[in-house]
Parts: structure tokens; C-alpha cells; sequence
């Protein structure tokens, strides 16, 4: 499904580019045979992503998926390295932070095709990347009870809320 995000969220920059032909390459078979209608789609929410995909691909004039072993997808390994180091994007890639799927494939799976994209997911403006709000965790700041053991998260609550890092070098790094 991260593939078919990532394949859904570049189809939508490239329309609000205004984009109208567009080679891509993939490094999934699976997607690339799936919506070349080579394969068909076995799981409800792979069926809703390519359902999507094809939509997207009536807005251009042309629309080329080739698939591309990874080893030979430099670009990817590249930008999958920047994101893993949360490094600075370079000013020549767009992105966007998605905080919830492009397509509501749990009405697709009630319903069957059409799939439309969940309201908030259209491609971003190149002159202006709007900044999403940021989804809040509630933190109970209640440590666990003493007869329920050390709870996993208390390290986790006491550096959040009380700034407090463990004794150990190793655990506090």
C-alpha cells in the first residue's frame, strides 16, 4: 500500500504540474502489472489504490508504468536514504506529509468501485505547500501502578513530560 501512495501522490503532483505525458517507474511488479491490467487485484485495498491510479491516469494524455528492478532505482534509494536520515529535501522534490490514506478503501470494500480520494488529499500547490496541523497524543501524565509491573512506556512518559533521560548512557541515547 506505501508503494500505491507514494505511485497516487506523484500522479497527483504531476496533474497539478500540469503534466500531461509521464514515464514512471516502479520498482513493484505487482503495481506495475496491476494497473496495466496485466494482474488482477486480490485484496479490497490494493483494488481501491489501483482503482485510483487508473482514475489519475485518465487526466494525462499519456501514462507509461515500467517496472524497474530496485537495484537499478538509484532515485529511490536515494530519496528512501534522506527520509530514513530526516534529512532536508532537496529544493527540486515536492512532498507532502500524509496523515491518512489517499483512498478510502474501507467504503471500497463495502461498496466496490468507484473510489474517490478522502477530502484533504489533493496534490499540494507548487508556489505554496500549505503546513498540516500536526496530530496531538494525548500523554496521561498517571505513571502505571506499582502492581502491574514497569510499564514499556514510562521511560517514554518521563522523558516527554518530565524531561528526565535514564541513568544509562546506552538506554538514554
Amino acid at each position: 500500500m506505501a508503494k500505491y501512495e507514494a505511485l497516487v501522490n506523484g500522479l497527483q503532483i504531476a496533474i497539478e504540474l500540469g503534466v500531461w505525458r509521464l514515464n514512471t517507474r516502479g520498482d513493484s511488479q505487482l503495481i506495475v502489472d496491476q494497473v496495466m491490467k496485466e494482474s488482477s487485484c486480490h485484496d479490497p485495498k490494493m483494488e481501491a489504490y489501483c482503482t485510483m491510479v487508473r482514475r489519475l491516469e485518465d487526466k494525462f494524455d499519456g501514462l507509461e508504468l515500467n517496472h524497474i528492478a530496485r537495484k537499478y532505482n538509484e532515485a529511490t534509494d536515494e530519496l528512501a536514504k534522506m527520509a530514513s536520515a530526516r534529512a532536508l529535501v532537496p529544493p527540486n522534490i515536492f512532498t507532502r506529509d500524509l496523515h491518512k490514506p489517499s483512498v478510502d478503501y474501507a467504503s471500497a470494500a463495502e461498496e466496490g468501485p468507484p473510489v474517490e480520494p478522502i477530502e484533504g488529499s489533493e496534490a499540494p500547490s507548487v508556489a505554496e505547500t500549505p503546513m498540516a496541523e500536526p496530530e496531538v497524543l494525548e500523554i496521561n501524565a498517571e505513571p502505571p501502578k506499582a502492581d502491574q509491573g514497569m510499564d514499556w512506556r514510562v521511560p517514554f512518559l518521563d522523558r516527554l513530560i518530565r524531561g528526565e533521560l535514564p541513568a544509562d548512557r546506552t538506554k538514554a541515547r
